[in-house]
């Protein structure tokens, strides 16, 4: 009788072992799978889907494209700082994409997103900067979630990183140094906010940075070339 229960036993362990094999071998499948896609997405950029890819690895995502930094949005729609994601696209050349949670300087938790005027620039308001280019074209984009309702804000690429004082970060970057501020020798990002503070905007050059000369992005309490600065986002454009 004993030797009929332990065979029993020994054969129900070896099926639990054939499903767990079964099971393993099909997550393996699950992952390659997914894996490509993702790889795929992280390599074409914003031309062919390279935005999801910013969602899908370890800094999470939300359903907005404005990632936090453990995968989660709450209820009140404020996520963590996330960092910068980029790579190759298919039409040869690259993508950058970086997200930013903006809190006063000095705060708990350090933040490459810095707000000078919180009655403007609420602590917690959100910040994603992209930028495309290739051999004839360099484009930035900026959206931003959390501001003023139905206010105009200024905004321009600047030449170094954001710190506590807001004039760190340097003047305007200019592709041809000029005594004037214009849009076209310049990245202007002039935005305004809809109803619920969201907005966004985008810049197209037929020129690119030089390496290392563009590191931050300015807000302005102004649209046009000048203003307050009232908040500040370390980004490195590439070249």
């Amino acid at each position: 009788m004993t030797g009929s229960v332990d065979r029993a036993v020994a054969g129900e362990g070896r099926r639990i072992v054939r499903r767990k094999v079964l099971v393993g071998a099909a997550a393996l499948v699950m992952l390659a799978g997914g894996g490509a896609s993702i790889a795929h997405g992280a390599a074409d950029g914003p031309d062919g889907g390279g935005y999801a890819a910013h969602g899908t690895g370890s800094a999470g995502g939300s359903t907005d494209g404005m990632a936090s930094a453990d995968g989660k949005v709450g209820e009140d729609g404020k996520a963590g700082e996330v960092g910068m994601v980029g790579g190759a696209s298919r039409s040869g050349g690259f993508w950058m994409r970086a997200d930013g949670v903006f809190s006063p300087p000095g705060s708990f938790v350090p933040s490459d997103a810095l707000t000078y005027d919180t009655a403007l620039v609420p602590a917690a308001a959100r910040i994603e900067v992209t930028q495309y280019a290739d051999r004839t074209t360099t484009r930035v984009g900026t959206r931003l979630k959390g501001l003023l309702p139905n206010r105009a804000y200024g905004m321009h690429v600047h030449t170094s990183p954001c710190a506590a004082d807001p004039a760190s970060a340097g003047p305007h970057y200019q592709h041809r140094a000029s005594a004037t501020a214009d849009p076209v020798n310049e990245v202007w990002l002039d935005f305004r906010t809809d109803r619920n503070g969201a907005g966004e905007a985008e810049a197209r050059h037929d020129w690119g940075f030089r390496d290392g000369g563009a590191r931050s992005v300015i807000i302005h309490d102004e649209q046009g070339g000048a203003g307050k600065r009232i908040a500040c986002f370390t980004v490195p454009l590439s070249s």
